[in-house]
């Protein structure tokens, strides 16, 4: 791997601010050394304030790296096989349906635990599903994750799992999995078994009806009008019970910048605890989309070259996006336009954050010229 290049990564970050983004925060490891941080912009309205080095976001779908860092925990001490039938541990998914040109019908095969983790499973992102809002209708905000999640199969399936690609609440079901074996709320469960081992300080569950959490940045949305503030909530939180494994974090960039340094470093944190075995981590790199689901991730992602496995995206054919960076480097990103990427190869890794919505710029552009900055 070459020298990484600083000045480039500066100029880079602070033409983003330039163009409109109010605030930017970007860290990179290299074995356990943060080699780089930079940050630049406002996080209020007024756009008065500094973006601070412990400033806290909204990580949307970034909360999926650590759900699937969760499930294969749980697969290493053999509570949970990605060949596990999702109905062993929620019994509603036992009689799913699927919805194809001739109407409802059984499934031919059941949901399994790796149709979850690799987006195959059927399921999409309606989050005003039948299900959901009649048990929001009976609980209201007591409603807990595991019968929300149970409620999802009361809309059949949009077709039959392992056969396409498509993005959806899976992970929201493998959190209520991770519940339904380890006899923890899946917030507790990550508490003890990441936030903690890690020294995470500043993750945790956003609640729907918290409007005014300390030290979070604004959230902004693009759209014709610009970039322009909208509210301080995250809507993948369905109750103050609820824990969305797809969407439901707030973290900071230092924190997930210590996740990302130790799955790069196969598993082990700077103070020499593990959370995952290499092997493991290995094996976030491998993918999983049967042929339709590439086309699928390419075409309707906007991903071509990249294969999707665990809960993340792996770069395996660069040349084909003309990408200076290495294949095998894996990771996800979220909804207000963060990101983490990851390479085992050379130790390295790399959080980037920003605050706005509907930024399409963030994953056609600045990730990809972030990872090829960083790996290239």
């Amino acid at each position: 791997m070459g020298g990484f290049n600083e000045e480039k990564m500066t100029a880079y970050l602070d033409s983003l601010t330039e163009k409109g983004i109010p605030s930017v925060d970007c860290i990179v490891y290299r074995d356990h050394e943060m080699i780089y941080r930079h940050m630049n912009g406002t996080v209020d309205i007024g756009k008065k304030e500094k973006v601070r080095a412990d400033q806290r976001y909204l990580m949307f779908s970034m909360t999926k790296v650590q759900t699937m860092t969760a499930l294969m925990q749980l697969v290493e001490q053999g509570k949970l096989s990605p060949e596990d039938e999702v109905g062993k541990y929620l019994p509603a998914y036992r009689e799913l349906q699927v919805k194809d040109e001739k109407g409802l019908r059984k499934l031919e095969q059941p949901m399994k635990l790796w149709h979850l983790a690799s987006m195959q499973s059927g399921l999409d992102y309606d989050l005003n599903r039948p299900g959901i809002l009649r048990v929001l209708k009976e609980k209201g905000m007591q409603a807990g994750t595991r019968e929300l999640v149970e409620a999802f199969t009361e809309s059949p399936l949009c077709f039959e799992p392992g056969t396409h690609f498509q993005y959806s609440l899976s992970h929201d079901v493998v959190a209520a999995l991770i519940e339904t074996v380890s006899g923890m709320s899946f917030g507790e469960y990550l508490k003890e078994k990441l936030w903690e081992p890690l020294g995470m300080k500043d993750t945790f569950f956003a609640k729907p009806m918290n409007d005014g959490l300390e030290r979070l940045a604004q959230q902004y949305i693009a759209g014709e009008d610009g970039i322009v503030p909208m509210e301080q909530s995250c809507n993948y939180q369905l109750s103050e019970n609820y824990e969305s494994g797809g969407a439901g974090l707030v973290s900071s960039t230092e924190d997930y910048a210590k996740l990302g340094d130790a799955l790069a470093c196969g598993g082990v944190s700077a103070e020499g605890v593990r959370i995952l075995e290499a092997e493991t981590v290995e094996s976030f790199k491998k993918n999983l989309l049967c042929e339709a689901g590439l086309k699928e991730i390419a075409e309707n992602m906007g991903r071509k070259g990249y294969g999707y496995g665990c809960g993340m995206q792996i770069l395996m054919h660069p040349e084909e996006i003309g990408s200076t960076a290495p294949a095998g480097i894996f990771g996800w990103d979220g909804a207000a336009g963060s990101c983490i990427q990851m390479d085992t190869a050379s130790k390295t890794s790399f959080v980037y954050v920003q605050h706005v919505r509907n930024c399409g710029m963030a994953y056609d552009t600045i990730h990809p010229t972030l990872r090829d900055i960083v790996f290239g």
